[in-house]
């Protein structure tokens, strides 16, 4: 069949599903331009915007069997605008993963945040466990950074029974976190407040 005129729309997809290579350059010929600006508008970037008409064109034929098209204007300027979609989500998912990669640091800082948490949450849960003046101990020597003897001072107790108090504490810390890692993460943040 010679295309000395335009054929519609319809007829060129007839043709283009009985393998007709010619009613697929007029198809390419007639909508590249538009898709292209379709494309362009989208993503502000000339080659990925060829990229995608590209690729909607390939789509095109490679599904020209099985594809039902009732307006190809339609349906080809929907698939470019989807195709955008696609490729911004793409891009969106890369960028997230090169920013997850490209800094370790923020991450294992991320993670030992987490873990600091953790930590002083299952503390405080056996904190709350302790009994009355052992916990007041620990509490003001630890968490409002008094000394022994200011800590003393204040409960009216010795400063004996203030250390006895804290000392008790400690062991009782050490024991129920029954890790080793974790006690001596626990000593550093003590020595270090």
């Amino acid at each position: 069949m010679k295309w000395d005129q335009q054929p519609p729309d319809a007829d060129l997809m007839m043709s283009l599903r009985g393998d007709n290579g010619h009613a697929f350059a007029e198809i390419y010929d007639r909508y590249w331009k538009k898709l292209l600006a379709i494309a362009y508008h989208h993503c502000k970037n000339k080659t990925i915007a060829e990229e995608i008409v590209q690729e909607v064109f390939i789509g095109l034929w490679n599904r020209r069997k099985v594809l039902c098209i009732d307006n190809l204007n339609a349906y080809l300027a929907t698939a470019v605008r989807l195709s955008v979609f696609k490729q911004y989500l793409r891009q969106k998912r890369r960028t997230q993963i090169m920013a997850q990669t490209a800094d370790p640091v923020v991450s294992a800082w991320d993670e030992e945040k987490i873990y600091t948490r953790f930590l002083q949450q299952q503390i405080n849960g056996i904190v709350e466990t302790l009994p009355g003046q052992c916990r007041l101990v620990f509490k003001l020597s630890r968490v409002e950074g008094l000394t022994i003897p200011e800590v003393a001072q204040k409960m009216g107790i010795a400063e004996k029974t203030a250390e006895a108090h804290l000392t008790k504490a400690l062991k009782t810390l050490k024991l129920k976190l029954n890790r080793p890692c974790l006690w001596i993460i626990l000593l550093i943040k003590i020595l270090l407040s």
